[in-house]
């Protein structure tokens, strides 16, 4: 395969770009572990949004999004970023509950509430699903590392791999936080500049149209219960997310934790049409598309190799792996830090370890989880199947037990730990009752399914233990 130089230049520059990033707030900004886990609490409002942003954005969000645009969704595919830009609206409301908490993890707040069972369950569900999320991202960014360079797949992944932990481990969140707003910077300026050249070189937007079934050009395709299906999905999961809510908490105070969800949902929308319309593009000229995949996977970029100019390649080239390294590093980072602060030092005592051996720990934690999920991504598992599998495990449960822990401050400690197993275990049932297939169980996804059972058990909880005059479990805003 015939190397892209110019495509592969600019990617690599990014790469040492990002490595330099690490190394240097690493080396100037990191004194203490919540220097480290949480940048400190002093993160702004345009660094918390456009981190927020970056992490939703991965790699399902660019190459998956066009992938569906290619496929049966058409235009319609636009509700798969757009829902999630909707669904962080009403997470406007617990952001600024989820800074004043002053916590590092998700375990750490439902620890507080309904105690050390409750934690430690809820931090092996998130440990569990971010291995998982981690691989699937690195696995995207080595896809793209091996088609710019036509490197052994393996080879790809070890140096996408590579390039996470480096940076990752060098400056920790505040490390994170600056390479997501460069890299959401670059996703969204660098395919909108791309995308009107891709359509150009495709004839233009009346002769894509033109050559495409009317029914892709339809909004609202697959449907308005899957539509609103989404959003209810993407409300669960950042809720419950670990690498959203560790965000929250990295701002300076709850007002800007609030306006960069707010924020944030506008960057997301603002980006949501670009993958689709090179989606369609690909389908439309997809006979002059010789390296095209039958099922689209690589259509963003078959289209954009034959249909622009190198540079424009570099950038589309460049905003793939912005958007799979970008979860990558905040999965990574997310999970070090529970394995490190909730099932290490949550259970032998924080006083056990200096500030120091905290930050050594959690950074050779991240090495080894690192190297664990890019095994995992050699093995060629569906990104899809282990990003619904991950977004599921790691909310289902603890959804009800962290949000309305946050809410309802007169919920029982008994309330919190049983919403935590039902809603688990409904969304494996449900999972394996549908096996993701939409069309069955109603339309409803089994991440909602499980999040609304329990949701259900934990109100049904409180209300039988409230009759009995049962006290409420301790406040989730204990003192740091």
């Amino acid at each position: 395969m015939e190397i892209q130089l110019i495509p592969l230049i600019i990617v690599v520059a990014y790469l040492v770009g990002m490595l330099i990033v690490g190394f240097v707030v690493g080396k100037l900004h990191i004194k203490d572990s919540k220097d480290y886990m949480v940048a400190g609490r002093r993160m702004g409002l345009f660094m918390v949004a456009f981190s927020l942003s970056a992490n939703n954005i991965g790699g399902g969000c660019t190459t998956g999004l066009a992938q569906k645009a290619f496929g049966s969704w058409g235009l319609s595919a636009i509700w798969y970023v757009l829902a999630a830009s909707i669904a962080m609206i009403p997470l406007a409301y617990f952001a600024p509950k989820i800074r004043k908490t002053m916590a590092i993890t998700i375990p750490e707040v439902v620890g507080r509430r309904f105690g050390k069972i409750s934690s430690n369950f809820t931090a092996v569900l998130s440990v569990l699903s971010l291995f998982c999320l981690t691989s699937s991202q690195i696995a995207a960014s080595g896809t793209v590392v091996a088609t710019l360079t036509g490197i052994p797949m393996n080879v790809a992944l070890l140096i996408a791999g590579l390039v996470v932990i480096l940076y990752t481990t060098f400056g920790g969140m505040m490390a994170d936080q600056v390479s997501d707003l460069i890299q959401f910077g670059i996703i969204l300026v660098g395919l909108a500049i791309a995308t009107p050249f891709v359509i150009k070189g495709c004839g233009g937007w009346q002769a894509i149209s033109a050559a495409l079934p009317g029914e892709q050009l339809n909004i609202a395709k697959i449907g308005w219960v899957p539509i609103i299906g989404y959003i209810f999905n993407y409300f669960c999961t950042f809720l419950a997310g670990p690498e959203m809510v560790t965000r929250f908490e990295t701002a300076k105070d709850e007002k800007t934790a609030r306006n960069a969800s707010l924020l944030s949902a506008v960057l997301m929308a603002a980006m949501s049409i670009f993958p689709v319309l090179l989606g369609l593009a690909a389908l439309a000229v997809k006979d002059t598309l010789p390296m095209l995949a039958e099922n689209g996977s690589n259509a963003m970029m078959a289209v954009s190799t034959v249909h622009a100019p190198a540079a424009i390649v570099g950038l589309i080239s460049a905003a793939i792996i912005c958007a799979t390294m970008s979860s990558a590093d905040s999965n990574l980072l997310c999970m070090s830090s529970m394995v490190i602060n909730d099932l290490y030092l949550g259970n032998v005592g924080r006083k056990s370890l200096s500030e120091k051996q905290i930050i050594l720990y959690t950074r050779v934690c991240n090495v080894v989880a690192a190297v664990v999920a890019m095994l995992i991504s050699m093995f060629g598992i569906s990104i899809a199947a282990m990003n619904t599998f991950a977004f599921g495990i790691r909310c289902a449960g603890p959804f009800a037990a962290y949000g309305l822990g946050l809410a309802v401050p007169k919920a029982t400690k008994n309330s919190g730990v049983v919403s935590l197993f039902t809603g688990t275990v409904a969304f494996i049932v449900w999972q394996l009752y549908t096996g993701g297939d939409m069309t069955k169980g109603f339309g409803i996804l089994p991440v909602v399914f499980g999040c609304a059972i329990g949701v259900v058990t934990f109100f049904l909880v409180n209300w039988i233990e409230w009759k009995k005059g049962v006290k409420a479990a301790p406040s989730a805003y204990a003192a740091e």
